[in-house]
């Protein structure tokens, strides 16, 4: 009988000092085992869920400031590097223990869907399989990230490829109704991981430089979690239920376990609660039908803290802090009330946000500052769907879905709370014990403060600005999207213009007629916005900070569509 096979990975998530996790999906139960060239080890059993098999292997032991090949054994047997692989060997790297003076460099983007998609649409080509090559045809000269920050749509529940068409197609049990082109079950989610992560180029590069990831809608369905009345249709739908659960599921397999560090990774109540069963998948079923229960709690601080499951994490990479929010799963839709963040999960951002570090770094998967015009017309349409009158509420409904208006400034008061902690931070006024602004010792000022996003299917480079404050910190918007899709043609017009004075001008007239204030904050376009497939690195060298983003060309490679430098340090 043939023993079990690599089925995905490995997938290398986070180095943390002398330690670093290597994810697996294996094709039955076994043991990994993650083994350096330098002797450090690791071993962990599979867990199994909905007849799939999985593992999440801690390797101790590593050197510091050191790079090392490693190899998986799947029961003693070596998987990994595949025989014969043309591809130069993995590695883990590890930073110096005293690593403040190392730079960071964080690789990010979002929205890739899988290569196969360019048989059936013809897209450009895929900017990171451009970057896996490049590094890969000269490995001893390139500068690798420290990161890949990974800012949603990794997969694409709602628009599958051709494969994925023609598996569903074979299905003879699925929930009534639904969608034919859509996966639904925690099985048929596994298919996109399959397909998406399998990729050689794109396998090699997550197997050689660690990564974490946040989703955005398209993981489970496109406009997820737009409002309340959304959140009320799609319940009845049939197969909605069976689709939540498994699309919230099967994110924490493939990509949330990963984010945490080992000692988050130990003390994760659902890991421990997997691990303890035989067969996990009563454990997940109920899990994700839970965590979307728990949006419905997310305006009542003392209920959602006692049930809540938080897909927010932070880290720190020698001087820079990273803080990834959740955008979709937890928000606060309640007309008038409306919040990003739920109100407990702002005080973990908040305690987060404040600390000792050089660079403060925002992942979110939605940007938080969007060209001018379009950020007006998404503050008017709130303003109306919470209005008193219940024909203007319902009118505006209908836009909100039909335009997706439902970024950061379709949510005012996170949008303005968020400018606000950036304006303290950046003005050096933020209290180090949480008390008042001016009460006690503050925290030193950060070289540089940057939000980065995916999302609206293009790049561009925005500095905001704030009034009557004097905040010396510079903070921008860093936006890179997509990987591997496309925008509409159709809407390049509109994007471009929306960063034009005369089209900003007319939507702020129109958020003013419905009487939404001027935002506190002001935002110009440094670069873009540019409409191709593209990856950016993010560069902090001592207190100095600098972004390039990444275009690919016709036949493949890359070339820099954008240097924009965000800070010249102290």
């Amino acid at each position: 009988m043939p023993g079990s096979r690599l089925l995905i990975g490995p997938l290398l998530r986070r180095v943390v000092d002398t330690r670093a996790t290597v994810w697996v999906e294996t094709s039955s139960p076994a043991v990994v085992t993650v083994r350096t060239a330098d002797g450090a080890t690791g071993s962990a059993p599979t867990f199994s869920a909905y007849d799939h098999h999985y593992a999440i292997v801690v390797v101790t032991g590593l050197t510091p400031d050191s790079a090392t090949t490693y190899e998986v054994l799947i029961d003693d047997e070596v998987a990994w590097p595949l025989p014969d692989s043309s591809f130069p060997p993995s590695v883990i790297r590890t930073r110096a223990l005293d690593d403040a003076d190392q730079p960071v460099r964080l690789l990010f983007g979002s929205c890739r869907e899988t290569t196969q998609h360019s048989t059936a649409r013809k897209l450009p080509p895929d900017a990171l399989d451009a970057y896996a090559r490049r590094v890969m045809a000269a490995p001893e000269q390139a500068a690798l990230p420290d990161l890949l920050v990974l800012l949603g749509d990794q997969v694409y529940a709602d628009e599958t490829s051709p494969t994925v068409r023609r598996l569903l197609k074979r299905r003879r049990k699925r929930p009534k109704d639904a969608p034919a082109t859509q996966v639904v079950s925690f099985d048929e989610y596994t298919k996109l991981y399959l397909e998406s992560w399998r990729d050689p180029e794109i396998r090699w590069l997550l197997a050689t430089v660690p990564s974490v990831m946040i989703f955005d809608d398209h993981e489970v369905i496109d406009d997820w979690n737009t409002s309340q009345s959304w959140r009320a249709d799609m319940r009845e739908q049939p197969w909605w239920a069976e689709r939540i659960r498994s699309g919230l599921a099967s994110y924490w397999v493939y990509q949330h376990l990963g984010n945490l560090s080992p000692d988050e990774i130990a003390a994760d109540p659902v890991y421990a609660k997997v691990m303890a069963a035989e067969d996990a998948t009563g454990v997940l079923h109920e899990f994700g039908e839970r965590v979307d229960k728990e949006a419905d709690l997310a305006h009542d601080t003392e209920r959602w803290r006692a049930v809540q499951y938080q897909w927010s994490y932070a880290l720190d990479l020698g001087r820079t802090r990273l803080v990834m929010l959740d955008n979709r799963s937890s928000r606060v839709l309640l007309p008038g009330s409306r919040a990003m963040l739920p109100p407990g999960e702002w005080s973990w951002f908040l305690d987060q946000a404040h600390g000792e570090y050089d660079h403060l770094v925002v992942g979110s998967s939605l940007p938080w500052l969007l060209p001018p015009g379009i950020h007006h017309v998404e503050a008017w349409n709130e303003r109306l769907a919470d209005s008193s009158r219940p024909w203007a509420a319902r009118i505006s409904e209908q836009i909100r879905r039909a335009l997706d208006l439902e970024h950061w400034a379709a949510f005012r008061r996170s949008f303005e709370a968020l400018g606000e902690l950036f304006a303290r931070l950046g003005s050096g006024t933020a209290p180090r014990t949480g008390a008042r602004v001016g009460a006690g010792p503050a925290y030193a000022r950060p070289a540089s403060i940057s939000v980065l996003s995916g999302d609206v299917h293009h790049s561009y480079v925005a500095r905001a600005r704030f009034a009557d404050r004097d905040v010396r910190t510079p903070v921008h918007q860093l936006t890179c999207s997509p990987i591997h899709n496309q925008v509409p043609a159709g809407m390049r017009p509109l994007m471009t213009l929306g960063w034009n004075p005369g089209p900003a001008g007319a939507t702020r007239a129109l958020a003013r007629s419905a009487g939404v204030r001027r935002p506190p904050v002001r935002w110009r376009k440094l670069a873009g916005p540019y409409f191709g497939n593209a990856v950016a690195t993010l560069t902090h060298q001592g207190r100095k900070a600098a972004v390039v983003i990444e275009g690919t060309t016709s036949d493949g490679d890359l070339r820099p569509v954008a240097q924009q430098q965000l800070s010249e340090g102290d």
